[in-house]
Formats: C-alpha cells, structure tokens, sequence
C-alpha cells in the first residue's frame, strides 16, 4: 500500500489519487481550530435541543427546559400594548365622537391607530392617501354622498354601504336603459343636461330635453337643484367632481346600466375602538365637516 502513496512534488502533501487535465487533488487535512469549532457546535446544538423547543412531533412540539415559546412573548407584548393604552381606548369610547377633538391626548391616540386601520383595511380601495380612484370616493375632499360628520362617517363605516349589515345604508341608482325606462335617445339627452351643470358646450335643445326627462326621472334622488340628497348616496351632479368619470360616455354608461359598489360594513370584523379610530383619521384628512 505504502508505495501507491503519492505527494505532491511541491507541497510534499499526500494526493488522494483523483486527477483531472493534469490537476491533482491534494489530501490537505482540515487545521485542528476548524475541527474543534466543528465539534463544539455540534455540542452546542445538542444542549440548545434540550433546553429550547426544536423537534417537531405529529400534533406538537418539544417545549424544551426552558418553555420558551415566541408566539408567547408575542402575545404577552401585544397585551402590554393594549394594557398601555387602556385609558385612552376607554375614553375613546365613552366619549361623544364630536368632543374627541378637544381631547389632545385621545385624539393624537385616535389618529395613529386609524391611520395604521386605515392601511391595513381601507387603502386597497380608497387608495394609501385615501385619494380613491373610478368607483371608490376621495376622502381628502369636501364632497360626501352620505354626508362628512363624524357621527355620519361613523355609520358609513360601521354598517357599510348596500352591504350584509341589517343597518346598511342602501341607495341604488337605477338602470335605465337595461329595465327599459328609457329610451337612448332620452338617456343622452339627460347627460347633456347633467354635463351642463358644471361645463358649457352641449347643445341647447338637447340640454332642455334632457333637463325635463331630468325633473320627471331623477330629481327624486339627486334633487331638482342636482346638488344631491345624503339620505339616499346621491352625488351632486353641479360641481364637476365625478365618481365614475365625468366624460360624456361614461355619463351614458351610468344611466344606462346604474351603479351599485359595495363598501363592507366593518362592525363584527374590527372592534368599536378601531373604527372609532378610522373615523377620526377619515374626518381628519381635509374634508370632513
């Protein structure tokens, strides 16, 4: 065996026999410090298995000695937080929500949790600085459909807007032209008239037919002024800010085949401080009255 032993001719290290393109694998041992760090982790990981939990079993774990848990400490932490701030949730809710401004204290604690509420759970839709989008109403402006109290923006979002909440506010604006109330031609007369509210351009005769068909089919909701009614989510149609678009044929569209989002009523899924809370931020950000 001993004279099948080659070293290398330079390093005067043993080969281990594998070649390749004229290259020799050298059988250079490891240096003691690395195979004594080796031994000592393997040490240490047996100690950390029987203190700390590690092994998963079919229904559990293995707690360890020292039955240390993170989802533990989290939770611990999370009732800490909540015990922190046990004052001001208390007074959030027993406070009347218009007298939560003068308040400094409840309405800075107010503010921080329904910006994080409103993140989390608003800003898919309304957009993260609640400017909104086709469909989904900016928070940051003066124009309410159901009105921008904070007693009102309360209820719009505790109960929800045509949502599965008993309590929900409903308003729903007819198709009609799919339930054949009106014709097409009526349908583009009453959008020349609803664009003349606010900008100039449309013709006169078409305007004046539209505004008849208006006062006979529309005036109900939106009011004969068109300046809107809270009581059933119907926009003004004077101030040239638009919910689904405010060009001629999205107009007809809207007409035509009615509208009906749907906002979630939020009571059941968060608690009465958070929403208290989402509340206050909302009526905070510019446009609430």
């Amino acid at each position: 065996m001993s004279d099948n032993i080659e070293k290398d001719e330079f390093s005067g290290t043993q080969t281990t026999g594998h070649e390749w393109d004229g290259i020799k694998e050298l059988d250079t041992p490891m240096p003691r410090w690395w195979l004594w760090t080796m031994y000592a982790t393997i040490i240490w990981s047996i100690g950390y298995w029987v203190v700390m939990p590690a092994w998963p079993l079919v229904t559990d774990y293995t707690k360890g000695m020292f039955g240390y848990s993170s989802r533990g400490v989290l939770e611990q932490e999370l009732a800490a937080a909540v015990d922190a701030h046990s004052v001001d949730r208390a007074a959030l809710v027993t406070m009347e929500l218009s007298n939560v401004k003068s308040d400094p204290q409840t309405y800075q604690f107010a503010l921080s949790g329904g910006k994080s509420a409103f993140a989390v759970n608003c800003s898919q839709c309304h957009g993260s600085g609640a400017q909104g989008a086709a469909g989904f109403p900016n928070l940051n402006d003066d124009d309410w459909l159901w009105g921008g109290s904070v007693d009102q923006i309360y209820e719009t979002i505790k109960y929800g807007i045509r949502s599965d909440h008993e309590d929900t506010r409903v308003g729903d604006m007819p198709a009609f032209l799919d339930d054949e109330l009106l014709e097409k031609d009526q349908i583009n007369d009453v959008a020349d008239y609803v664009l003349s509210l606010s900008q100039s351009g449309q013709s006169a005769e078409a305007v004046a037919r539209g505004k008849e068909v208006y006062m006979e089919n529309c005036a109900s909701c939106h009011g004969e002024n068109a300046k809107g009614l809270r009581e059933f989510g119907a926009p003004n149609l004077t101030d040239a800010i638009w919910f689904y678009g405010g060009d001629k044929a999205t107009i007809v569209r809207t007409i035509s085949k009615g509208r009906a989002n749907v906002m979630p009523a939020w009571e059941g899924r968060l608690d009465d401080v958070t929403i208290r809370q989402m509340t206050l931020f909302v009526h905070s950000l510019g446009g609430g009255e």
